[in-house]
């Protein structure tokens, strides 16, 4: 019976973590098809090309939101380190590969951000200072995120949370460093846009 919980639950977070919001809110707003702008993800990131910071804002809010809603409501439910593990990972699966749009979603940054956070505080502001750390020395968002995505896989593991949380946190850091072997390319390239370039 406890199988069949928690492919419930991953079922659940994949399907509610695979809402794209930057589409949804892009196309309301009149803004077209987001896949059609910049670099086609679906993301904060590229809902900022339309020009709108208020859309990407919105985007970022909700995608990171879907995370943590997920997480924190599986957690508060269960009470199973395992089942929130899953429905975490899942609900970053979900935004990376959803399935209403053909599985081509984006990279799942701020879903993880905030699931992080959701599974522990102390991993939000992890992120966040390696976040903002790296951004202002570097100028590069993309290595910004890797950054604080490894890190907070390194953090999971050193504040000793339970086996099944830093399980699914390196799972959704890895993701998220696959998502992004584009950017990766041209970082060794030296051809990565920076942030105060448009």
């Amino acid at each position: 019976m406890a199988g069949i919980y928690l492919l419930v639950v991953a079922v659940m977070a994949y399907l509610a973590g695979s809402v794209p919001f930057g589409l949804i809110f892009t196309r309301l707003a009149g803004k077209g098809d987001i896949r059609k702008v910049g670099s086609g993800n679906i993301g904060a990131t590229n809902v900022l090309r339309t020009g709108s910071k208020g859309l990407a804002l919105l985007t970022l809010i909700f995608d990171g939101g879907k995370g943590a809603v997920i997480a924190l409501g599986v957690a508060h439910a269960t009470a199973d380190p395992l089942m929130t593990g899953i429905a975490g990972l899942m609900a970053v699966v979900g935004h990376c590969f959803p399935v209403w749009l053909k599985f081509r979603g984006g990279k799942g940054v701020a879903t993880c951000v905030a699931t992080f956070a959701a599974f522990d505080i102390r991993l939000g502001l992890v992120f966040a200072a390696l976040w903002l750390g790296t951004a202002a020395l570097t100028r590069y968002s993309s290595l910004a995120a890797l950054v604080a995505t490894l890190g907070c896989g390194i953090a999971a593991v050193a504040l000793k949370l339970p086996p099944p949380i830093c399980a699914a946190v390196i799972a959704m850091s890895a993701l998220s460093w696959a998502r992004h072997h584009a950017n990766i390319g041209r970082l060794l390239a030296g051809t990565e846009s920076r942030i105060s370039q448009k």
